[in-house]
């Protein structure tokens, strides 16, 4: 462990890697009958609701689209602004909801611009032990909170009509690999996924193209699942001129 500073930030630091380090230990644990039947079994229940109050509270919006990107870019800073312009030329230009993952960063800039505009903003809270919370621009009906990632993607899913991915790190990646392989699968119709920022997303392109493609791992063609811009613009473009043939219906 890097014993970044003695204090308050070490002894939190330490209580994070004690508490993973159990969580290990846990999960070699044998259960006991009744732990397997009280918590284990009972799980079911809290994935249920979850999906339960996700939908419900979703039904009425659309369309809308999805916004992933770092919760760690504070504002003011060159992607959490293009963000906040993002979304306010989609509400304003395009009459779409804005989805986010409800936190701080890229997440508070989308909502802000939905906000901005007198757009609907949706936040897709995830409940981590020691951050996230939710931003202030998001609709109080359409706040939600999750402690599984798993159903907060599936309500990412299938209530956008769009991705944009901001730069982001693992979280991000995730929600972008989920959007990819739902298209390339079948799984969902081919609608738009935009990465924004081709200065941080070229190495990653690169190598689908030069390791996973030439390894026959994905086809070439895979790669149109997804288009690289740089700028608002280009985004609210590539949205519009994707739905120009088709009459979208606002269920707002």
């Amino acid at each position: 462990m890097e014993k970044i500073k003695r204090g308050k930030g070490y002894i939190n630091q330490k209580v994070r890697e004690d508490e993973l380090d159990q969580k290990v230990k846990n999960s070699f644990r044998e259960k006991t009958w009744d732990e397997t039947v009280t918590k284990d079994s009972w799980m079911v229940f809290r994935i249920m609701s979850e999906f339960v109050e996700g939908y419900e509270t979703l039904t009425k919006i659309g369309p809308c689209v999805s916004i992933f990107g770092s919760a760690r870019l504070k504002e003011g800073t060159k992607y959490y602004n293009m963000a906040e312009e993002i979304a306010e030329k989609i509400t304003r230009e395009l009459g779409f909801g804005i989805i986010t993952g409800g936190g701080p960063g890229i997440m508070e800039a989308g909502n802000r611009g939905a906000h901005n505009m007198g757009g609907k903003s949706i936040g897709l809270n995830i409940e981590l032990p020691f951050e996230q919370h939710f931003n202030p621009y998001i609709d109080k009906n359409y706040s939600i909170d999750f402690n599984y990632f798993f159903i907060r993607k599936v309500m990412f899913v299938k209530y956008s009509q769009a991705f944009i991915v901001m730069p982001g790190g693992f979280g991000t990646l995730d929600e972008l690999s989920e959007a990819i392989t739902l298209i390339q699968t079948n799984k969902i119709g081919k609608f738009p996924i935009i990465l924004v920022g081709s200065e941080f997303w070229n190495g990653l392109l690169d190598w689908f193209k030069d390791t996973l493609v030439k390894q026959g791992m994905i086809k070439e063609e895979d790669l149109s699942i997804y288009r690289v811009v740089d700028s608002a613009d280009e985004v609210v473009a590539h949205i519009k001129d994707f739905y120009d043939k088709y009459t979208v219906n606002v269920n707002f």
